[in-house]
C-alpha cells in the first residue's frame, strides 16, 4: 500500500496531534513549515518529541519551493482561523497542485463569507488538479451528526445548536479572534462592531473580504447545503463573555482582569426557503476552573430530538477529523470542495 506523504504547515499546538495521527495511520510527514525561528531548521521531533523523524521544519517562505521538490500527496494547514490569513498558503498549495486540508474554521464553508477568495482558489486548484478544503471538530459535531438527527425527523421547524470550547487549547490566533483580553470598549470596537451593520453593508463587506464571520456563520452554510436547504437570510451577533474574576491565560501570556472579555458568544440565525430556521451559537473563551466543553443540538419538529455531548475532547477530535478526511480529500474532485460534498466523515484505520 502506498504511503501517503504529508507536509505540516503550522507547527504549533495542533500539529503535535495531527503529525502523530498521520504516523499512527501509516502516513509520513516529509516536511514542516512555520514562522517560529526557534524551530525552523530543526527536525519535526522538536515539536513532536522523541527520536528524529527525518523531516525538516522550513520557514513558510520556502513553501512553494519545497512543495515542488517534495511533491507531497497533501498538506495539513493548522495556522489561523480566518480565511484571509490562510489564503496565501492555500493558494500556494493550489498553484503547486498539492491537495490541502485546513483547521481554519472559516475554511469549512468560506463561500458564504469570503466568496472572491474562495472562487480564486477553486479556479487555481481546478487548473492544477488538486483539492482544497477545511475540516475539523465541526465536520461531525456541528455537521454530519446534526444532519443524522435531521434524518430521523419527519418535519423540521428549527435546528438549534450550542457549543462551547476553551480558546486556550487552540493557540493565540484563535484567542485573539475571540476578543480574549479586550476591554468591553475594545470588544465593541474591534469585534462586535462588525455585526452592527445593515444587510446591504454586510453583503458588500463579504464581497470585499472584509467580513469577520463567527464559526457558526460557515457551519450554517455547510449544514444548509448538506441538507439541501436554500438560504434566504442570515444574521450574526457577537457578545463578550466577561471575566467574573482575574483569569490567567497561558496562551495570551497575560492575566485577563475581572470585567474584561474572556472571549465571546456568537449567535448565527439562518432562514431558509423551506421554512426551516438554523440557530447556532458558539462560545469560545478562556475557561475558569469550573468551565468545561459542551456540545448540544436540538432538532425541533416531529419528533423533537436533543443530543448533548459533555466534555468532548475538541482538540483531539479536530485533529482526528483532519487526518481521517485525508483519503476523502485525495479522492475528491478538483477545486475548493467543502466536506459537505464529500459525504459523511468516517473512521479510517489507514490513510
Amino acid at each position: 500500500m502506498k504511503q501517503t506523504k504529508v507536509v505540516q504547515i503550522g507547527c504549533g499546538k495542533m500539529s503535535v496531534y495531527t503529525m502523530r495521527y498521520v504516523y499512527e495511520k501509516g502516513g509520513k510527514i516529509v516536511a514542516g513549515f512555520d514562522i517560529n525561528s526557534d524551530i525552523i531548521g530543526k527536525d519535526i521531533s522538536a515539536v513532536l518529541g522523541g527520536k528524529k523523524m527525518g523531516a525538516t521544519i522550513y520557514n513558510v517562505s520556502a513553501l512553494e519551493e519545497q512543495l515542488k521538490k517534495l511533491k507531497p500527496d497533501i498538506a495539513i494547514v493548522t495556522t489561523m482561523s480566518l480565511f484571509k490569513d490562510c489564503y496565501d498558503v492555500l493558494l500556494t498549495c493550489a498553484k503547486c497542485g498539492v491537495n490541502a486540508i485546513t483547521t481554519c474554521e472559516e475554511a469549512f464553508y468560506p463561500a458564504n463569507s469570503s466568496p472572491v477568495m474562495t472562487k480564486e482558489i477553486d479556479r487555481v486548484a481546478k487548473e492544477n488538479n488538486c483539492t482544497i478544503t477545511g475540516s475539523g471538530y465541526q465536520d461531525v459535531s456541528w455537521g454530519s451528526m446534526v444532519a443524522d438527527i435531521c434524518a430521523t425527523t419527519q418535519s423540521i421547524k428549527k435546528i438549534k445548536g450550542k457549543s462551547s470550547y476553551n480558546v486556550e487549547d487552540y493557540g493565540i490566533a484563535l484567542a485573539k479572534a475571540h476578543g480574549a483580553g479586550l476591554t468591553m470598549k475594545q470588544f465593541d470596537e474591534e469585534v462586535a462592531a462588525a455585526d452592527n451593520v445593515s444587510e446591504s453593508v454586510r453583503k458588500k463587506m463579504i464581497q470585499k473580504g472584509e467580513f469577520l464571520p463567527s464559526y457558526m456563520w460557515n457551519v450554517n452554510g455547510w449544514l444548509a447545503e448538506y441538507l439541501g436547504l436554500h438560504i434566504t437570510g442570515q444574521t450574526q451577533k457577537c457578545v463578550p463573555q466577561k471575566a467574573k474574576e482575574d483569569i490567567f491565560s497561558s496562551t495570551l501570556n497575560m492575566t485577563v482582569k475581572k470585567g474584561r472579555a474572556t472571549g465571546m458568544s456568537a449567535v448565527v440565525t439562518t432562514t431558509t426557503k423551506e421554512g426551516i430556521v438554523i440557530e447556532s451559537e458558539c462560545i469560545g473563551k478562556v475557561y475558569a476552573p469550573d468551565d468545561y466543553d459542551c456540545n448540544e443540538w436540538t432538532v425541533e419538529g416531529e419528533p423533537n430530538t436533543t443530543v448533548i455531548v459533555n466534555r468532548p475532547a475538541t482538540v483531539e477530535m479536530t485533529c482526528a477529523s483532519i487526518v481521517n478526511r485525508i483519503p476523502d480529500v485525495i479522492k475528491a474532485e478538483a477545486g475548493y470542495v467543502p466536506t459537505c460534498r464529500m459525504g459523511a466523515l468516517t473512521y479510517k484505520s489507514h490513510i
